[in-house]
Formats: structure tokens, sequence, C-alpha cells
């Protein structure tokens, strides 16, 4: 016999790594997102019986909302912290963490709207109707917000990074 428990776990072990990277990139602080993304997990625990047939689409939208509120509590944008071992060379791949931290950096330059839009869009390859209906708008303004937020990235970041989002 399955129960709630068994497929709830389930579902946390398919689903952790992809909602902490969107966590993070939504928020740009590792144990932030790691804070929301248990916060997430409690409320669709919660709610297992009422959402068991589209439990992620549920936790994406609870994630952004979390992510809208928790800026909304700070009223600021948050410090920039200094990685601490920036000065030490990756010896593979360093172009590629170069790049996407720098990508991450400007994607924090976004208000939240527009930064949850590229996220959901880009990284979690959500179509533009998934990407409306995790942030509860049209899909109009999905497209808008996400011409809106390239334009913007391009002026704050090399063109060869944003070639990832293509």
């Amino acid at each position: 016999m399955v129960t709630r428990g068994d497929d709830f776990d389930d579902f946390v072990r398919g689903t952790s790594t992809r909602l902490l990277r969107t966590a993070v990139l939504l928020t740009g602080d590792r144990p932030a997102a790691e804070d929301l993304v248990q916060e997430v997990y409690e409320r669709v625990y919660v709610r297992w019986r009422r959402i068991h047939t589209a439990p992620e689409a549920y936790a994406r939208k609870t994630l952004t909302n979390l992510v809208a509120n928790r800026w909304r509590r700070r009223g600021r944008r948050p410090e920039s912290l200094v990685a601490e071992h920036a000065d030490q060379p990756s010896p593979d791949r360093a172009d590629d963490i170069v790049a996407r931290d720098q990508l991450v950096t400007a994607l924090q330059e976004l208000p939240p709207r527009m930064r949850a839009v590229i996220v959901l869009r880009y990284y979690e390859d959500l179509t533009e109707a998934q990407t409306a209906a995790a942030l509860g708008c049209s899909v109009g303004t999905i497209k808008s917000q996400t011409s809106r937020a390239l334009d913007k990235l391009r002026l704050i970041t090399e063109p060869a990074i944003l070639e990832g989002l293509r």
C-alpha cells in the first residue's frame, strides 16, 4: 500500500535539486534558498491530498510567491557578499563558472518579477503558458516581462553570457 508519505518522499527526491537551483537563482543566496525550499516542502506536504495531481506546479508557484514576499518584507536589495575563495582559480570550466556567476549577479539586478520570469522560462524550461500559470498572470505579461528582462540583462552583461538563455 502506497501512503501519502511515500508519494511525498518520491516527490521530494525528484524535485529537490531543481527547486533548490531555482531558489538560488531567484534569491542569489544559497542559505536563504535552502530555507525557502524547506518551507515550500512544508506547504506542499500539508496540502498534499489536494495537490497530488500537480505538486510540482504548486511548489514552483509557492516558491516564487515566497521569494516575492521575502523581497516585500525586506524592502531593499540584499547586500552583495564577496565569495570566500574568489582568488583561487578553478582548474577546469573556469570560464563557465565565471559566466554563470556574472549571470546570477546580473539576475539580482532585475526586479523580482522579471527575475522569476527569466528563471522559470530559461532555467526551468517552462513554456510561456506554464510560466504564466506559475506566476498567476497572462501569457502577454510573460512575453513583455521576458522581453524587458532580456533587454536589461543585455545592458548589464557581456553578450556571450546571454547565449546560454536562448
